[in-house]
């Protein structure tokens, strides 16, 4: 089971017990997190797309640490010119881990629960 979440502006795919690096969020570490935006949930091969978020479903994670990512490098120089240019920057992440996909962040199958609740609304 997987799901294509967006946190921070930005779409991941996560599984259930995964680790992932996203931009810095406002949370201590330790702290239990909840995200309701997602797009997509994957059931063993059923799959429900939401338009534009699947309702009732939400992905709980876990802040692990706060950290400092690689440093990149930017170089610009121009030939015969006598122009370089050296600049660089390290981006500001969180590390967090998914402790479930379903409805309110627990470990349910997502896709019966979304189903029951289309069935209640009609």
């Amino acid at each position: 089971m997987y799901a294509i979440v967006d946190i921070a502006g930005h779409q991941y795919k996560v599984k259930e017990g995964q680790e992932i690096f996203v931009n810095r969020l406002e949370a201590k570490e330790g702290s239990k997190m909840n995200f309701d935006q997602v797009l997509l949930v994957d059931n063993d091969g059923k799959v429900d797309v939401g338009t534009p978020v699947v309702k009732g479903v939400k992905v709980s994670a876990e802040v692990l640490e706060h950290l400092k990512g690689d440093k990149v490098t930017v170089f610009k120089k121009k030939r015969r010119k006598g122009y370089q240019k050296e600049n660089g920057h390290r981006d500001y992440l969180t590390k967090i881990k998914i402790a479930g996909i379903g409805k309110g962040g627990a470990k349910k199958k997502a896709t019966e629960e979304v189903k029951e609740e289309k069935e209640e609304t009609e």
